[in-house]
């Protein structure tokens, strides 16, 4: 369920190219957008779009390579120099990169211990983050013992304890199967619920970010080639509904072809699926009144 957003940018993004030592094409070509204060902004694309390099320089992990552009993170601006971005939190594709700890509360305190927080505190909060991601209990578990789900849940845990203001999450459900998926996205539904968090997660799971997100962005050889609400994005031929183009929810792609067929009008159109399910139940009841009545 989107969450409403309102004030200010918390990351700003202007003209940011970016281009890999010996490449000859940009892995990132005058990129350029906002996201809000509490927004959810989903990032989809083919593979090579340049959604991971644009991931790692939101957090200020830019690698070695030719960057030019504007980058403004929780009111800061991010370059080679200013290095970490401390108010926001990167979570990658596979979990085992970001394990550290042999158990689940080591691993946990490995962030906040590196930058040198109150022991005390960290002690505290580790039950609550875990408590946030589902890992009740967990605490002096094995890591290599749990579950992909599990794993990529932990590491959701490994960047809440930090306190961000801003959680990116780079495609973190592509490892996973279907249950380590609905897990991963109900932790995330639960935290936009819970926090105040500005969530940016690259992912292909069309139907999932068709529900959660507030806005998506589509990218392609390193621009952003199209963007907009769920409701508006998806019905978008140009985009989606062709052989070569991104997949649509499946619903969507109902919906798009009902519309082409002018059986429902473009403000009726809709990406999530409760909507759709409600809009065709009253188009099915008023058709059946209709028959009737002729009947």
């Amino acid at each position: 369920m989107a969450v409403s957003t309102s004030g200010e940018n918390v990351i700003e993004v202007e003209g940011l190219r970016f281009r890999y030592p010996s490449s000859q094409r940009e892995a990132l070509a005058c990129v350029d957008f906002v996201v809000r204060r509490g927004e959810f902004v989903g990032i989809t694309g083919p593979s090579g779009a340049g959604k991971s390099t644009l991931c790692l320089c939101l957090k200020g992990l830019i690698p070695a390579g030719e960057l030019s552009g504007r980058i403004r993170v929780a009111g800061n601006l991010v370059t080679r120099q200013s290095a970490y971005v401390e108010r926001s939190a990167l979570v990658f594709q596979d979990p085992e990169t970001q394990i550290i700890g042999l158990t689940v509360a080591e691993d946990v305190a490995f962030g906040p211990e590196n930058l040198k927080r109150d022991p005390e505190s960290i002690r505290a909060a580790i039950p609550r983050v875990l408590h946030e991601v589902r890992l009740d209990a967990y605490e002096q578990a094995e890591t290599y013992q749990l579950s992909g789900g599990q794993k990529q849940r932990l590491a959701i845990a490994d960047a809440l304890i930090l306190e961000p203001d801003i959680l990116l999450l780079d495609e973190p459900t592509s490892e996973l199967d279907p249950v380590g998926k609905d897990e991963v996205f109900e932790v995330i539904a639960q935290l936009r619920r819970e926090r105040d968090v500005t969530v940016v997660m690259v992912e292909h799971a069309a139907e999932q970010l068709a529900e959660m997100a507030d806005r998506i962005l589509v990218m392609d050889g390193g621009q952003i080639v199209d963007q907009g609400p769920p409701h508006l994005l998806y019905r978008s031929g140009a985009t989606f509904h062709r052989p070569d183009g991104e997949r649509a929810p499946q619903i969507a792609e109902v919906l798009y072809g009902l519309l082409q067929d002018g059986l429902i009008d473009e403000s009726e159109f809709c990406a999530r699926e409760q909507d759709a399910i409600d809009l065709l139940t009253d188009k099915l009841s008023r058709s059946r009144v209709r028959l009737a009545s002729h009947g």
